[in-house]
């Protein structure tokens, strides 16, 4: 899987790693730290996050525009300044209006250093495989670039709550999901005797034991903001773990770093002419890839539903608690062991040397001991609860990649393998099956608008498995099209657009995810919960059904690369 690439595609990956674990990071806390530091509802923090999210997926378009005059390893290193700013502007704990300021600057910083590093980053991966060596390889090189941006997406939920739950312990407090809504309610005036009854209840079982409601409120948000802003400055971490990574491996790339302006000179100065497409097939593949831009919005309308109705689900239809060999999924150390064991299984075949086999071997007896042995020290009945479902996507990610690879290449080998526009119209197909899942796991359950009678939650809980489930057939779909439809974009984008071309791959992504709060919005509208998944169903099959009504249209407008 890892042999005939070029070292820049690790170095450039082990860059993004460091980069996404810190945003990711961010990520899992940075709602929780709105209604806890600000006391916003739920409305207002969901309208902030969505924002910024719009953000930080349109910035790239103006990133690769910027890149494509002014090279894309300036702006990569610009990015990387620029969103170490808005991290640790986040990190400073401040209080009131300030506060706010502070976070808007931090989130505008982030936006856009993320647009300048994030697609421009992914421009010199695909140039690396620009070389006719190397061409083949360009669909596994972005399969392994994407497996190491969901290595940081594993680890970050579990890093940002550790940090946080370090920082409030250290004040002499633990989390309670209740105490900060029912703290802004009393510091409000606005708290119910129900409510009052609760926080004093909530106080008293608080390690630093505060009697006093009228001081006990303002320490525990401000203990709490205080934990949240300091995870957010593991994200400053993390990228100086980046910048260091790309500027010491730099040489590794520096060929890659080039625009289609520099070639040109380049070869000039040589007496030779770059390759130029001509006006008629530079708008072919525009079209081709404008064309998969509206498949990709709406793979990613229903993809990312892991953060909205997924959750909804998992918090109101599915049961927090597991027993029996399903601990090991929520388990984060016995999560790492199964990806451990699972690359040393493959370089076990894949080794030539009898001692590469043997310190394989090695490796994955000391990964199974190690997931045995932890997970004899479980708990018979672990705790879980709805956000710990998102850490499933990024491992199967992980592990399924050399999977991938491997079939892929096996098809490679053959002369079968399929056109990448074709594996996003499977990746299509795919991701309605992992919402067949979820529309045979609703049935017989209560809609969300029902549910709202009974107090909010599901007297019939479901197995954690079916959710479980979805989301590894998700990841199936999502192996299919992310990773894929990135190295397409690299390939088939005129070489004067590369990098706008790369910009209009997020701008697709961010139309995606905005179009998921249009499913959010049916969620409570009384319709039965399995046809919710319905409406997802048809959205996947009917992109399929497009992308391979013009498969051949596609096809021959890249056939030249």
């Amino acid at each position: 899987m890892f042999k005939g690439h070029p070292k820049g595609l690790f170095a450039l990956a082990l860059a993004n790693t460091g980069e996404r674990f810190g945003y990711y990071t961010m990520l899992a806390i940075f709602v929780l730290y709105l209604q806890a530091k600000f006391g916003f509802n739920e409305a207002l923090a969901g309208q902030i996050y969505g924002i910024f999210l719009a953000c930080v997926y349109f910035m790239p378009l103006l990133g690769g525009i910027l890149a494509d005059k002014m090279g894309y390893g300036r702006m990569v290193t610009l990015g990387i300044v620029v969103m170490f700013a808005g991290y640790a502007l986040l990190a400073v704990p401040l209080g009131g209006t300030a506060a706010i300021v502070l976070m808007a600057a931090a989130l505008l910083f982030i936006s856009i250093g993320t647009g300048l590093f994030k697609g421009n980053l992914q421009v010199m991966v695909g140039n690396l495989y620009d070389a006719p060596e190397y061409r083949s390889k360009r669909d596994s090189a972005f399969s392994i670039f994407y497996m190491a941006i969901n290595v940081g997406a594993m680890f970050a939920p579990w890093a940002a709550t550790k940090i946080t739950n370090w920082r409030l312990a250290a004040q002499g407090f633990f989390y309670n999901a209740q105490i900060p809504a029912l703290s802004h309610q009393y510091m409000n005036g606005t708290i119910s005797e129900n409510g009052l009854a609760d926080l004093t209840s909530l106080a008293a079982a608080q390690p630093a034991g505060v009697a006093d409601l009228a001081e006990f409120a303002p320490r525990y948000i401000d203990a709490l903001s205080g934990a949240y802003n300091a995870g957010f400055a593991v994200a400053c971490f993390s990228l100086i773990a980046s910048i260091i990574i790309y500027l010491v491996c730099r040489p590794w790339f520096r060929h890659a770093d080039v625009t289609a302006k520099q070639q040109a000179a380049a070869a000039s100065a040589e007496g030779t002419k770059a390759v130029e497409l001509t006006p008629e097939q530079t708008r072919s593949r525009i079209t081709a890839l404008a064309l998969v831009f509206v498949v990709v919005i709406f793979f990613w309308m229903s993809f990312h539903q892991n953060g909205l109705t997924l959750t909804y689900f998992a918090r109101d239809y599915t049961a927090n608690t597991v027993g029996g060999l399903t601990r090991i999924g929520f388990d984060i150390l016995d999560l790492t062991c199964i990806v451990i064991g699972v690359y040393a299984l493959f370089s076990i075949f894949q080794s030539k040397s009898t001692r590469g086999k043997m310190i394989s071997g090695g490796v994955l007896a000391a990964a199974l001991i190690g997931l045995v042995a932890n997970y004899l020290h479980l708990p018979a009945q672990l705790g879980i609860q709805p956000q710990i479902f998102q850490q499933f996507n990024p491992f199967f990610v992980v592990i399924l990649t050399p999977i991938s690879v491997a079939i892929f290449a096996s098809l490679a080998r053959a002369g079968k393998e399929p056109s990448t526009p074709r594996k996003i119209g499977l990746g299509m197909i795919i991701a309605a099956l992992g919402f067949v899942v979820m529309a045979l796991a609703s049935q017989g359950l209560m809609s969300p608008a029902a549910l709202k009678d009974v107090g909010g939650v599901s007297s019939m809980l479901v197995s954690p498995n079916w959710l479980i489930s979805t989301y590894l057939i998700l990841t199936f779909g999502e192996l299919l099209l992310s990773p894929m439809g990135i190295s397409f974009v690299s390939k088939v984008a005129p070489p004067k657009y590369k990098g706008a071309m790369m910009g209009c791959w997020f701008v697709a992504t961010a139309i995606g995810n905005y179009l998921t709060g249009v499913i959010a919005g049916i969620w409570g509208t009384g319709m039965e919960l399995w046809m919710i998944w319905a409406v997802l169903i048809v959205v996947c099959l009917l992109s399929a059904v497009f992308i391979f009504s013009i498969m051949k249209r596609l096809e021959k407008a890249t056939s030249d690369v």
